[in-house]
């Protein structure tokens, strides 16, 4: 298969990093499903992309619904023939409150979306590459700085970012008797609507707000498309892109 007609599957592609990956990928000559809730969002992500509707496939997709999850990657199956590479990043925040008072719907959520949906995504993805020939492909995971080190007052995030650790060892580990190669990215202040709270000014561990330092969200993006662009008998297997002088190394 030619390499630049390598198959990529984006979830939360309406929005912040998952739009701006997408972006990277098309114009690195990828064919790109997007994914995400909402289709005014996801047709907003081609807007102004040169030629990306012959290689772009729209799916509307709710990634804790295990149905919609399924009938995404029959859909690009079905147009394309196959799935190289899934960017797993759907994802929230949640709410932002003292661990005390968070409630237990806004747990759930983040959870479902964060967590279970990453593994709904990851799972289809597995399957699709394992029966694919020829076999194998790509899965990278959107972990974050919160995969490391925690934030005050986010722990449904910090919770499931971390676990998505978890998940990635596993998908590695499991992937390689089918050459299903797993890594993670891990991001910090990239600058996208999601972060917006962060460039007006973030709670620190002593309780102070400090306004972080950020970085261009097409930095995030070029990381993504150097991992997805690797063959398959080599693997990133967790790579930080963070604004230098963001509080990370030292944080708390």
């Amino acid at each position: 298969m030619d390499e630049r007609r390598r198959v990529a599957i984006v979830t939360g592609a309406g929005s912040g990093i998952g739009r701006a990956v997408t972006r990277a990928l098309l114009g690195a000559g990828y064919r790109v499903a997007l994914a995400g809730r909402h289709d005014d969002a996801l047709h907003g992500t081609l807007a102004d992309v040169p030629a990306a509707h012959d290689d772009a496939l729209i799916v509307p997709t709710d990634v804790t619904d295990p149905a919609a999850v399924q009938r995404l990657f029959e859909s690009v199956v079905e147009r394309w023939g196959r799935t190289d590479v899934l960017f797993n990043n759907a994802g929230v925040f949640g709410q932002n409150a003292p661990l005390d008072e968070v409630a237990v719907e806004q747990w759930r959520t983040a959870v479902d979306t964060n967590l279970t949906g990453s593994f709904l995504c990851a799972q289809a993805a597995f399957r699709a590459m394992k029966a694919q020939s020829p076999q194998g492909g790509r899965i990278i995971n959107n972990g974050s700085i919160s995969a490391h080190v925690p934030r005050p007052h986010a722990v449904a995030y910090t919770a499931t970012k971390h676990a998505i650790t978890g998940l990635t060892k596993a998908i590695s580990l499991e992937g390689r008797a089918f050459n299903i190669a797993c890594g993670q990215v891990d991001i910090g202040n990239a600058v996208t609507d999601l972060s917006a709270n962060i460039a007006r000014g973030a709670q620190q561990a002593d309780g102070s707000i400090v306004v972080e330092p950020m970085m261009d969200v097409r930095h995030a993006a070029d990381a993504v498309l150097y991992m997805a662009s690797l063959p398959l008998e080599a693997n990133v297997q967790f790579l930080t892109v963070m604004a230098t002088n963001m509080p990370f190394i030292g944080r708390g």
